[in-house]
């Protein structure tokens, strides 16, 4: 199986999260990076005698998914907030699409500012793990995910538009737990849409 590589992450100086988070965190992502190649080394190892290895074989494979996607949700992360912040473009079709699908609540006309306000609440979800707007091709609309951990709740087939990392280490240098949504607020002041607009299209 071929190994899994660190990829290098242009992120200049950021408002409101210190390099010295952006450093740990991105210690915390090469981690990922070699537990997964590990695991895929002590499988081959095993796999000598599968039948007399199963129960171990069958508990990595479980690790394997947790640093599999530990590495993917970090990449969709630290690329959202490489070249500095870039606002939406005024011909955003993320921007268009969004207002289109989010439903209307509490009177109030569907619109990206509303549906933002929402997406951040579901950053605020009690524990550790991950906001992430995704998309379902096959009934054409964004989907909110609560994301358990690194692997806990993923939906299948659904690709990410946006994900915002909500694991303490990756705003514990700059803000006690108890103030999460000013990190949350750090993030989408650094956001480059330019990168999450290209997600989208991807994802499309």
């Amino acid at each position: 199986m071929k190994k899994f590589e660190e990829v290098k992450f242009n992120i200049g100086a950021l408002k409101g999260i210190s390099a010295k988070n952006i450093e740990e965190h991105l210690k915390l992502y090469a981690g990922y990076v070699k537990n997964s190649n590990l695991i895929i080394d002590k499988i081959g190892e095993l796999m000598a005698d599968p039948e007399k290895n199963m129960f171990v074989l069958g508990e990595l494979q479980r690790r394997f998914s947790f640093e599999f996607n530990g590495i993917r949700n970090h990449e969709y992360y630290f690329k959202s907030l490489e070249s500095g912040a870039k606002a939406l473009s005024k011909d955003s079709k993320l921007k268009a699409a969004i207002e289109k699908f989010t439903p209307q609540t509490a009177g109030q006309a569907p619109s990206f500012d509303l549906w933002l306000s929402s997406f951040k609440l579901l950053a605020m979800t009690r524990g550790v793990g991950w906001a992430v707007l995704g998309y379902d091709k096959k009934t054409e609309q964004f989907v909110h995910i609560w994301i358990d951990e690194q692997h806990l709740g993923q939906l299948n087939g659904v690709p990410w538009i946006l994900g915002i990392d909500m694991w303490e280490h990756a705003f514990v240098y700059d803000y006690p737990t108890s103030e999460k949504k000013k990190y949350v607020e750090a993030f989408f002041e650094n956001l480059n849409w330019e990168v999450i607009e290209k997600n989208f299209i991807e994802a499309k």
